[in-house]
Order: structure tokens, then C-alpha cells, then sequence
């Protein structure tokens, strides 16, 4: 036997302890497609506006701040976290006008939209993590349960890191009827955890699929993917455009800031609601998430520059993944939108509301649980806008190469090491 032969069985057993929460790498024709894809070069994907992700700066003052007890403390809430009591119920009628929102708790969405439901990165799990008994753990319980959420017309994910992909909830869902709509190469993951082929639709950037009368498109995002011990980049990330007849929406998923929002409103906008990723963001990785002064930034541009539309702050509020206190994400997106008049909704997890109507929930309901006083969070909208600025600043940096953060390392929940396991 060769030195490449024995190589093979040892590979093969490797494989057989690989957890199955770190779901499977493309091969085969789904790797050819990937190889095949504009957006792939020199092995990875390719961001649209370079991005670091891994942590820039001295990891040793990282740590110290992100283990600060002090610090610790203002990045989780004081008590209970008020989830809304009544969600069964209020989504029991359809929409009076066509199009409700249900945020439940931080990408988790569900839309429903001219007479189709469609659930964005459903997280049900008690952990964002590839392990049971550690990694960033909820803040707060789901607003209901899922199987009582009733029949799904689509799922869609964003990108396969763990508080976007969740295995169990991926499983729940794999005996039911819905199909998934994906970026490329995320597929392999659901096909390894017992979801047909037949119920997948992977899709490039800029492509559309059709799925109960509703048209889905992947749109780019500035972010990077990877769920084991090798983040090869062979998994793409999108935002996502969802058009029915009479309404259309928009989810960001996990991006940094680039100008290519401004391309996505014009080829597929306005929208009657978009729900934009503003939390977990901080000046170690400024290329990968929004601050909320960039995410409503991000949604007048995608709205060509006009306050028009509603907003739902998304990714916040559930799962304690970055340095800054808990509620500054909520604080932040309300003094953006009085600055810029935008409409932007603030229900709590498990509130539907109708994004068209004349109101939508904008009660700050954080504050009864938050650690920061409120005579304190003027100071914290300034350090949003100041990084705001400063990654505005690099906006036209070259692109290069999607990151090749190893999951011990990077800063997204798909690396569980970096966030506190409480």
C-alpha cells in the first residue's frame, strides 16, 4: 500500500466523526456548477467589495474586551426579554393587506406575501453552535413553536454559518412539503441532514427562481461562509428579493456595507419592506456587518435614496455575538431613522405587523431589560455613526478574495469559540 493509499481510509474515517452539525462540502456536479459561477475565482468565492473577516488588530485586546466582565454584562439583557404573548393567534387571519411580517428574533423572519408564506433562516435551536452544550446560547425563547408555525411555501438561507443554518431546525423541516431556496453549495448541507434533492433550489447571485407564484432572486452580499475545521469558501452567501404580484421585499442576511445596494434597488426595488441586518457589528470586523447607521443607509439606497418603504432591524436581540451592549443596536437604528425619516418598525420577537398599514409597532421595548441607562446611549449612537463613517471611508478598496477565517478564530456565529458560551 502506498503512502496516498493509506492516506484514503484515514481520510474516510475522519469524515464518519465529523459532527453533523458541520454538514457536508460540495462535490461532484454541485462543485462544477460552483467552479462554473462568476462569482468564483483563484478557489473561493469572491466578495463584491474586498473584506477582512477575520478580526483585525490585536486579538489579545479583543479578548480583554470581549471577556470584560463589566462588559459582559451590558451585552445581555437584565431580565426577561419581553417576547410577544399572542403570535399563534394573530397570524391566524391573513393579512389585511397582503404583506405581514413576523420577526422572530434575529435573521428569523416570516413573510407572508400575496398569499404565500416564506420563512428567512429559520432558527429555532437553543445555541448558534455545532455543540449542544456550548456556544452563543438564546437570549430569549422562540416566540412559538415551530411545528405549530403551520405549512411553509419556501424557505430561504442566507449563508450556511450557525445562527442562519441551524441543524435542528433544518431536520424539523426535512419530512414536510416546503422547498428551500439557497445559494450555491449551501445544498450539500441540507441534502447530508435529509432534504431532497427535488426540494432544493440553489441559485447563483442575480438569479431567479419561481416557487408558488412568487419569484425569489439571490442578490450579493459583502460577507464570507463557513461551518467546520476547513472554511474553504466553497459555500456562497446572498441577500434575497422576494417579488409576489403586489409586493416586494428584501433581506440582507449578514453583509458589510458596499455600494451594490444601490444596484439591487434599482434592478429590483423599491420595496415595500426590507429587513436589514444591524447588529453583532464591531470595529474588529467592519467589512462583514453593518452598524444601524450603515444598515439605514443601506436601506435608502436600496430604496434610491428615498425614506420610503418600512425597515425591520434584523440580527439582534437573540444571541450575544459581538462586543457591543445588547440594546445600542435597537438605540442606534432609532436615532438613524430620526435623522433620515425613515419608517422603521420595532416589534418585539413574535409581533406580526403589516408593513403597508398605517402604523407598524415603534415602542423601544428593549429598554425595561437593558443594561445601558438611557441618559448613556447619545454616546453610543455617536460610536455608530463614527464607524459608519470610517467604513464608508474605505468603500472603494479593491475586491479581493472572500475570507479564509478558521472557525476557532473568526468573528460570526459560525465560529463559537469567539462568543461566550453562556
Amino acid at each position: 500500500m502506498t503512502g496516498a493509499d493509506s492516506l484514503h481510509p484515514l481520510r474516510t474515517r475522519l469524515r464518519t466523526l465529523r459532527p453533523a452539525a458541520f454538514g457536508a462540502d460540495p462535490g461532484g456536479d454541485r462543485m462544477e456548477r460552483i467552479r462554473r459561477s462568476p462569482n468564483f475565482a483563484d478557489g473561493v468565492f469572491q466578495n463584491p467589495l474586498g473584506a477582512r473577516s477575520r478580526p483585525s488588530g490585536s486579538m489579545l485586546e479583543f479578548a480583554k474586551v470581549f471577556f470584560r466582565k463589566e462588559e459582559r454584562k451590558r451585552r445581555t439583557p437584565t431580565g426577561t426579554v419581553p417576547v410577544h404573548a399572542t403570535t399563534l393567534a394573530d397570524l391566524a387571519a391573513p393579512p389585511a393587506t397582503g404583506l405581514r411580517l413576523t420577526w422572530m428574533g434575529h435573521s428569523s423572519v416570516l413573510a407572508e406575501i400575496d398569499g404565500r408564506r416564506v420563512l428567512f433562516d429559520p432558527v429555532w435551536g437553543e445555541r448558534c453552535s455545532p455543540f449542544a452544550f456550548a456556544g452563543p446560547k438564546r437570549l430569549h425563547p422562540v416566540p412559538l413553536p415551530l411545528a405549530a408555525l403551520g405549512p411553509v411555501d419556501v424557505v430561504v438561507i442566507s449563508h450556511d454559518h450557525y445562527d442562519h443554518l441551524d441543524l435542528p431546525t433544518i431536520e424539523a423541516l426535512a419530512d414536510t412539503d416546503t422547498v428551500f431556496a439557497v445559494p450555491l453549495g449551501v445544498g450539500a448541507h441540507l441534502e447530508r441532514w435529509g432534504v431532497s434533492a427535488d426540494r432544493i433550489r440553489e441559485l447563483d447571485w442575480n438569479e431567479t427562481t419561481k416557487i408558488a407564484g412568487i419569484g425569489l432572486t439571490a442578490t450579493p452580499a459583502r460577507h464570507f461562509c463557513g461551518r467546520g475545521l476547513r472554511n474553504q469558501q466553497h459555500t456562497l452567501w446572498a441577500s434575497w428579493v422576494v417579488a409576489g404580484p403586489e409586493h416586494r421585499i428584501y433581506h440582507s442576511g449578514d453583509t458589510g456595507y458596499f455600494p451594490g445596494f444601490k444596484d439591487i434597488g434599482a434592478e429590483h426595488g423599491p420595496f415595500d419592506a426590507t429587513m436589514i441586518q444591524i447588529g453583532a457589528y464591531s470595529e474588529y470586523w467592519p467589512d462583514i456587518h453593518m452598524t444601524p447607521a450603515e444598515g439605514m443607509r443601506a436601506h435608502l439606497d436600496l430604496q434610491g435614496g428615498e425614506p420610503v418603504g418600512a425597515m425591520l432591524p434584523i440580527h439582534w436581540a437573540t444571541f450575544n455575538l459581538a462586543p457591543h451592549p445588547w440594546a445600542e443596536p435597537g438605540e442606534g437604528s432609532l436615532a438613524a431613522a430620526e435623522d433620515t425619516g425613515v419608517r422603521l418598525a420595532l416589534p418585539r420577537p413574535g409581533e406580526p405587523f403589516e408593513p403597508t398599514a398605517e402604523h407598524v409597532p415603534s415602542e423601544p421595548w428593549w429598554r425595561g431589560v437593558a443594561a445601558l441607562p438611557i441618559e448613556q446611549r447619545p454616546a453610543g449612537a455617536a460610536r455608530i455613526t463614527e464607524l459608519a463613517t470610517d467604513s464608508a471611508a474605505g468603500a472603494g478598496a479593491a475586491p479581493v478574495a472572500a475570507a479564509t477565517a478558521d472557525p476557532a478564530t473568526g468573528p460570526d456565529a459560525g465560529h463559537p469559540q469567539v462568543a461566550p458560551t453562556a
